[in-house]
């Protein structure tokens, strides 16, 4: 598990923990001046999670993304570009996806992934976060007065409206989608086409499946205390 962070500056930075979910939720401390923030929780595909640059949130250059889902063809794409990992030791598929869109434009990035794709990432060269949804995953996002949230399901946003008392709008992120998120202002989306051929794999049985139940029990807890 593990989360990045950046405030009035374009610097990101990243912490991690080879821990699940409900061990990291009691240590996620943020400046005040936080503005933007991506929280990630992996159950592992490919990418031992024992090297540390294989977990979430990944940083590939000025790049630091989360990702949901399988790159079948992120081998393909370091050798076709003729790029290295961004640390010797790492694996993981979700890094091909940072790797691109630090190169090249972000609609002509995501259009040589092949594989299930939920992701977000921020980019130290530029102020936005960025959403895309590829095929596979799925991601929503809800609008509130003076923020932006997303997230893997539309229950996750519910304990958002919950437990920080905000109303807001939410919508599906349609398959085929790029979302950039400026500081303020409108969403703007940008339509693209995802690689629909390839089979996708069964997904392996998850890991800690209490882990959820552990998050929500210690949830009012935090927020207590926070207010």
């Amino acid at each position: 598990a593990g989360y990045a962070h950046r405030g009035t500056s374009t610097a990101v930075h990243v912490r991690k923990q080879r821990s699940g979910a409900s061990a990291l939720l009691r240590r996620i401390e943020l400046p005040d001046e936080t503005r933007q923030l991506l929280v990630h929780v992996r159950d592992y595909t490919k990418g031992h999670p024992r090297i540390e640059a294989n977990n979430h949130p990944i940083r590939h250059g000025a790049v630091v993304g989360v990702h949901n889902g399988v790159i079948l063809n992120d081998d393909e794409l370091f050798a076709r570009h003729g790029w290295k990992r961004a640390e010797s030791e790492m694996t993981v598929d979700s890094e091909a996806i940072f790797a691109l869109v630090g190169a090249f434009e972000s609609r002509a990035a995501l259009e040589q992934l092949r594989g299930s794709m939920a992701t977000a990432w921020l980019d130290e060269r530029r102020p936005e976060l960025f959403l895309a949804r590829g095929v596979g995953r799925p991601l929503w996002v809800a609008r509130g007065r003076d923020e932006t949230f997303f997230a893997s399901t539309r229950g996750a946003l519910d304990l958002v409206e919950r437990y920080l008392g905000v109303e807001l709008t939410v919508r599906e992120v349609p398959e085929g989608s790029l979302v950039t998120v400026p500081g303020d202002g409108e969403l703007r989306w940008t339509p693209w086409e995802p690689d629909t051929r390839f089979e996708e794999r069964p997904l392996p049985a998850v890991r800690a499946p209490h882990e959820g139940e552990s998050c929500l029990r210690l949830l009012p807890a935090l927020v207590a205390a926070a207010l």
